[in-house]
Order: structure tokens, then sequence, then C-alpha cells
């Protein structure tokens, strides 16, 4: 089946997380197939307002991995494997232990460490449109 979430602008980010997050169900491991300045970041950035995480959010980009607390005591972790040259040195953060948690982990640039990714990964593609609003598409 496939579902498919589209953002309007900036203003419509938070109804479009919580629309999101609605179809996604009770999914942790959220992977965002999409170029560079999709909106990967911004669009985490309303899924954690929506969740109640008061923490900055930002990119993880050197850090490759941040953590936020979710209002309902959660931990929610948040993925930037752009820098990620070998799967390796995903390893060696301790992938495994985040994607087994059973907490919520948002994966921007994927693509790097994809044949690392478990089978029940929700693979999602946003694409800019030609009025610059995006479109989330996934397969269930």
């Amino acid at each position: 089946m496939r579902h498919e979430v589209t953002i309007r602008d900036t203003a419509d980010l938070e109804r479009a997380a919580r629309e999101f997050l609605e179809k996604i169900g009770e999914r942790t491991l959220v992977a965002f197939f999409a170029p560079m300045g999709s909106g990967k970041t911004t669009f985490t950035t309303a899924i954690c307002k929506v969740l109640g995480v008061t923490d900055p959010v930002g990119s993880p980009t050197f850090a490759i991995v941040n953590e936020y607390m979710r209002a309902d005591g959660d931990p929610m972790y948040h993925f930037d494997f752009y820098r990620i040259n070998k799967l390796s040195e995903a390893i060696e953060i301790g992938l495994y232990d985040y994607l087994d948690s059973g907490c919520l982990c948002i994966m921007e640039w994927p693509e790097n460490i994809e044949e690392l990714l478990p089978e029940e990964t929700l693979k999602v593609s946003i694409v800019i449109n030609p009025d610059q609003s995006r479109t989330l598409t996934w397969e269930e």
C-alpha cells in the first residue's frame, strides 16, 4: 500500500508531521531518502515539536546522532549519515543498539548505510515539487 503526505509550505509542517506520525503508527525506524535541501531536518524538527521535544533540534551532521527527550519521557534518535564513508563507522557509533532500542529513530542520508538497515525500516522518499511543496511517499 502506498502512502503520501504533502507539506504545502513551512506553515504546514506541524500538520504534516502529525499526519505522518498517525500514518506510520508504531513504526520506529524511519529513513528519509531525499536530496540536499529537501527539508529532512526541517521535517524532523516538526516531528519533534509534535512529540513534545523541548531540546533544541538540529542536524547531527558532525555528531552523527542526536538524542532528544519526548514529552512522554521516551528518547528518540536523529541520525545524519551524510559524513559516513565506511559502514564500519556507523557500526562503531553503536548503530544497532539505537535501532534495537524500540525508540523512534529518524535517519537522514540512509543511502550511506542502506545495507545495514533492518528490513522493517520505513523508507520514505521526499520530493520537491515544482511549487516548492514537498511530498513524502512510502510503501508498506
